[in-house]
């Protein structure tokens, strides 16, 4: 048998719709308290709705994983400024994701236009 880069014939359209969406169905369960109040959390910190929800859903994923209360790591989340739990968003965001598609975020330089010389003339 050879092998092509050409697509199987025997693939449709419906066959491809039903692959992928059977591919991100994974059944998710959570306590409405936690999603509620993991989504206030991240609404109150500036977050918009979805990606709130998004977040809080992720967060609730890796707490489960780690068996940890979602509720204890909210609270060690609460002392952070917003740059800080932007950061600490990124990393778990690109904990669950593929490691060719990672988010970053960018930090200014800092400049020192103060010169440390004399200049003699």
């Amino acid at each position: 048998m050879s092998s092509s880069n050409l697509p199987i014939s025997s693939i449709n359209g419906r066959n491809v719709k039903t692959f992928f969406d059977n591919l991100t169905k994974q059944p998710i369960s959570f306590s409405a308290g936690e999603m509620d109040a993991t989504t206030a959390f991240f609404l109150k910190r500036g977050f918009d709705t979805t990606g709130a929800s998004s977040v809080a859903i992720v967060l609730l994923r890796q707490a489960r994983a780690e068996k940890v209360s979602v509720f204890s790591l909210l609270d060690t989340l609460k002392g952070l400024t917003d740059v800080q739990l932007s950061q600490v968003v990124a990393q778990v965001l690109n904990s669950t994701r593929d490691k060719t598609s990672l988010l970053g975020y960018r930090t200014q330089p800092i400049t020192n236009t103060y010169e440390a010389r004399n200049i003699l003339i």
